[in-house]
């Protein structure tokens, strides 16, 4: 499966996924900066993406947990997902997303 992600700098990258993974494990695994700095536990938003017009309907709604999280950033947008809400399936094979400028990692190496 396959993950397609346009990081900070406009640039889209293919990463391999695995089915059962968060699309944040994806992106962190593959060295995107993102800072995803709860791991998964949604008690962040730090890992905030925007999915693609065209995937949103593909996605389960998020959760009011996911909802209040979001509520904390300032970029949110009606596309805005923490990416660790989402479990890769067969049927996100090629999903799009967008890293959003709250979810970068000022400490990582540029």
């Amino acid at each position: 499966m396959k993950i397609l992600v346009t990081d900070h700098d406009g640039n889209e990258h293919e990463l391999e996924a695995l089915e059962g993974w968060r699309v944040m494990e994806v992106i962190r695994d593959w060295d995107l900066n993102i800072k995803a700095e709860c791991g998964g536990a949604c008690s962040c938003a730090t890992c905030h993406v925007f999915v693609d017009e065209k995937w949103i309907d593909e996605l389960e709604g998020p959760t009011e947990e996911e909802e209040d999280m979001l509520d904390t950033v300032p970029d949110v947008e009606v596309n805005s997902r923490l990416s660790c809400q989402i479990l890769m399936t067969e049927e996100l094979d090629g999903l799009k997303v967008k890293l959003a400028p709250s979810s970068r990692n000022e400490d990582a190496a540029a």
